[in-house]
C-alpha cells in the first residue's frame, strides 16, 4: 500500500469514529481518491439547516499538493461559483499545507459559510450583492440553502405561478421590479438576467436608471 492510499484510508477513518465534527466522508465509487464530503450549514447563518455535499478529488502527489474540492450543492456565496461549485479559497491553492487534513479542509470550507470574503470572490456577481444590500443577500442565500440544500420550508416546486416566483427568488431580485420590464413586452427571463447582471438590489437600484436597463434589455 503506498504512502497516499495509507493516509487517505487513516483520514476517512479518522473522520468516520470522530462523531462530533458532523463532518463526513464517502467514497464515491470504488476509487479511494474520489470522494464526497458533507457537513451541515453553520448555525446564525443563512445556510443553517441546510445539508452541504463536496466533490474531492485527490491528486497522485497528495499530500505536498492540495486536494482538488468543489460544491456538489449549489450555494449561494462570493468564494462559490453559482454555477459550477468552484471554490475560492486559500488553502485549496498556494496555502496548502501537508499538515492539512481532509477533514481540517472540510471545516474550512464550513467557516467559509460563515465568513464570506467578497474582496477576493469566486463569484463576483453574488459578491456585488453581497456588498450592495446583505439584507438581500441573505434572503438569497438562504432560499437556495431551501431549495438546494434542504434547507427549513424546503418542498417541491409544483405550480407554475410558484416556479416563476422561484426563478426571481433564487436570482435575488424583487419581484415588482421583474414585473415592471416584463411589463413593457421583454421577456422574463431576459428580465431577470438582465437586473441580476445590474446588480439591481438594495441601494443600487437608485443609481441605475429604467432608461439603462431597457438599453440593455435591447441588445
Amino acid at each position: 500500500m503506498d504512502a497516499r492510499l495509507r493516509r487517505v484510508n487513516k483520514e476517512i477513518a479518522d473522520c468516520k469514529n470522530d462523531r462530533s465534527s458532523n463532518i463526513r466522508i464517502d467514497l464515491i465509487d470504488s476509487s479511494p481518491f474520489h470522494l464526497k464530503g458533507s457537513f451541515p450549514g453553520p448555525q446564525d447563518t443563512p445556510y443553517e439547516g441546510g445539508h452541504f455535499e463536496v466533490d474531492i478529488v485527490i491528486p497522485d502527489s497528495y499530500p505536498f499538493q492540495p486536494v482538488k474540492m468543489k460544491f456538489i450543492t449549489k450555494v449561494y456565496h462570493p468564494n462559490v461559483s453559482s454555477a459550477s461549485g468552484a471554490i475560492c479559497l486559500d488553502i485549496l491553492k498556494d496555502a496548502w499545507s501537508p499538515v492539512l487534513t481532509l477533514k481540517s479542509t472540510l471545516i474550512s470550507l464550513q467557516s467559509l459559510l460563515c465568513s464570506p470574503e467578497p474582496n477576493d470572490p469566486q463569484d463576483a456577481e453574488v459578491a456585488k450583492h453581497y456588498t450592495t444590500s446583505k439584507r438581500s443577500f441573505d434572503d438569497t442565500a438562504r432560499y437556495w440553502t431551501q431549495i438546494y440544500a434542504g434547507g427549513p420550508g424546503s418542498r417541491g416546486k409544483t405550480e407554475t405561478k410558484e416556479s416563476v416566483r422561484d426563478e426571481v427568488a433564487i436570482a435575488g431580485l424583487e419581484k415588482a421590479h421583474v414585473d415592471q420590464f416584463e411589463a413593457l413586452g421583454f421577456e422574463r427571463g431576459k428580465v431577470i438576467d438582465v437586473l441580476r447582471r445590474l446588480n439591481y438590489r438594495g441601494a443600487n437600484v437608485s443609481k441605475i436608471t429604467e432608461d439603462r436597463i431597457v438599453e440593455e434589455l435591447l441588445k
